[in-house]
């Protein structure tokens, strides 16, 4: 690579297991050539069994660090993943209000893959009626989807599009609600203004997927950075993680859902995509 990169900006919490949040936004950054720079939000005492405890970090801090980055560096996209609290999160959309976080990715944190709660209802509440509306995507898995909308997980594939439809409507130029089963595929639903897509992809057999909702989010976020439109982004997001899958898929690294892979040379997917209109 030659010539200066461009930055990204993560605004997350950490994983000290390395499978998830601001360790695997960095590493996906890097994978994109992209700069990244972070504001941290919490520490999480975390490893591929679950979450074991969480120390959410002073609002002020969070701001005093994404203050830090985009007075100095040339931030080109921002994704925001575990905001823990709701101080947190109306600091955010304070930045966002203002303006100062471009090209903003919302990853909703709301559960761990072990199914640890990371943010409080007071927190999904303020996120909902304050951040939202400030994206350029948001990207929750079809869980997260459910609980923004205060509605049960979407059980079939014309729900999960009824629900990407509505988490649009409340404010984000696009929303991909991933994670769907329809039959053998796993189903990704990108919703637009040009309407609402369901990406298709078969299912990749491994329980080594922890780490995929943030990896997908810093794709998007690395892919929006340099400079791809909403629909190009997600598409390479999806490539990007349906490698890491597989390149993890068998392995065995730790006692519980193993990390996908963070290395530089995920395996290709040799299964092409096959994107329909619903």
């Amino acid at each position: 690579m030659t010539g200066t990169p461009v930055s990204a900006l993560t605004i997350a919490g950490s994983d000290s297991g390395g499978g998830a949040g601001i360790q695997a936004d960095l590493a996906t950054f890097a994978a994109y050539g992209v700069h990244g720079a972070t504001a941290l939000t919490a520490v999480t005492v975390q490893d591929t069994t679950g979450v074991h405890a969480v120390h959410p970090l002073p609002a002020d801090l969070v701001v005093a660090q994404s203050a830090a980055v985009l007075a100095d560096l040339p931030v080109a996209a921002v994704k925001t993943g575990m905001l823990a609290v709701a101080q947190t999160v109306r600091a955010v959309a304070a930045l966002a209000a203002r303006g100062r976080l471009p090209r903003l990715v919302i990853d909703p944190v709301l559960v761990s893959t072990s199914g640890h709660p990371l943010m409080s209802d007071e927190a999904t509440e303020a996120l909902r009626a304050d951040l939202l509306g400030h994206a350029m995507l948001l990207t929750p898995n079809v869980e997260e989807a459910g609980v923004l909308l205060r509605a049960s997980p979407a059980q079939t594939l014309a729900e999960q599009c009824e629900q990407a439809a509505a988490l649009r409507a409340l404010g984000p130029q696009a929303v991909v609600v991933t994670g769907g089963v329809d039959g053998p595929d796993r189903v990704d639903v990108l919703a637009t203004s040009a309407g609402v897509v369901a990406l298709r992809a078969p299912t990749i057999d491994t329980t080594n997927d922890h780490g995929t909702g943030c990896t997908f989010a810093a794709a998007a976020t690395a892919a929006l950075a340099l400079g791809a439109t909403v629909d190009a982004a997600v598409a390479s997001a999806r490539d990007h993680v349906r490698g890491a899958l597989l390149a993890a898929a068998g392995w065995s690294l730790g006692r519980g859902r193993g990390p996908v892979s963070h290395l530089a040379r995920p395996a290709q997917d040799p299964q092409p995509h096959s994107p329909s209109q619903e």
